[in-house]
Order: C-alpha cells, then structure tokens, then sequence
C-alpha cells in the first residue's frame, strides 16, 4: 500500500522500515499538486545531486542530514525545514541514521 488510510493518526516512524546500508522510501499521498514522500536513510548513505522542476520541502523527522542547495550546505537536524527550489540542483547525505519527509509542490495550475 503505497498511500495511508484516511482518518487515522499514524506514527511516521512505523510507516517506514529502514535498511541497513540502504535507503527505504514510501509515498504517503499523491495529488496533482504534489507528493508527501517518506524517506529512511542509513549513516551515510543519501540522494546524488539531482534538480527538480518543482519547489520541494525537507521536514527533517530524526538523525542528522547535510543538505547540499545550489552550492549551500545546509545542516538540518530534527524538527527542522529545508526549501529546496525548483531547477536548483541538492543533494542529500545522512550523516546519522535519519528520517525525513519530503513534499513536492507542484504547479496544479494549467
């Protein structure tokens, strides 16, 4: 089941399993206006640099990740927020084992 059920209050750290020397997602919902991601990632592990067409936003759940935004390193630790705009290449290292949640914005206008 890739999305969760409604009206129910769900504890993020069970919806994800996290892998050893891996890296675990799970989408939560997905719209026209974007998605809600759910990422486990293992000490050391991350995403490559990448670019996006849409704003993104990094809700840091636990752990300890080093973001990288357009030649900025942003550290970001739990309870924190990181904007990551669109057509600005980020990359993402964990540098504990941490949990994040991502919501991709997309334009829903025509």
């Amino acid at each position: 089941m890739s999305a969760i059920p409604p009206a129910e209050a769900l504890a993020l750290a069970d919806l994800i399993t996290p892998v050893a020397d891996g890296i675990a997602s799970r989408v939560l919902a997905k719209t026209t206006g974007g998605t809600v991601t759910l990422f486990a990632f293992d000490q050391g592990q991350g995403l490559s640099e990448h670019t996006t067409p849409f704003d993104a936003l990094v809700l840091v759940l636990d752990g300890d990740l080093r973001l990288d935004v357009g030649g900025v390193t942003v550290s970001a630790s739990p309870g924190t927020v990181v904007r990551l705009p669109a057509g600005v290449p980020h990359a993402v290292d964990a540098r504990l084992a941490s949990r994040m949640l991502l919501l991709m914005l997309k334009d829903a206008r025509p």
